[in-house]
């Protein structure tokens, strides 16, 4: 990927992509108390996920949320010419920087689920 497409990328993820993904998640109460109670966290490739069990509900509203993520960074992706992947793992690495609170979960490069 070429440096400007990086730029671009960056922009677009930051005044529009990754605001819309993380409000998905915004005003849900069930989905606000499994990320603080570590049931749910973020992933570094962009969508979220179930640390160990996690009730049915839960898990659809899981999947709805990356379901949206994915139609997002999939537009993302066709509107700067690199692909869903990479859209995703950038936003990925903004949620673990920004998105996820002391306490909560997220999936490193390994795979590993940590505390923050």
């Amino acid at each position: 990927m070429t440096i400007l497409r990086t730029l671009i990328l960056g922009l677009v993820l930051v005044f529009g992509g990754i605001t819309a993904s993380q409000a998905f998640a915004q005003g849900d109460p069930q989905i606000q108390t499994a990320r603080s109670t570590g049931v749910i966290g973020e992933r570094i490739d962009g969508y979220l996920g179930v640390v160990g069990s996690a009730d049915a509900e839960i898990v659809r509203k899981v999947q709805d949320i990356n379901n949206r993520r994915r139609a997002l960074y999939e537009r993302t992706a066709a509107e700067t010419g690199t692909t869903v992947q990479q859209v995703a793992r950038i936003a990925g690495e903004k949620q673990l920087a920004e998105r996820v609170q002391p306490g909560e979960f997220y999936m490193d490069e390994s795979g590993s689920w940590k505390r923050k």
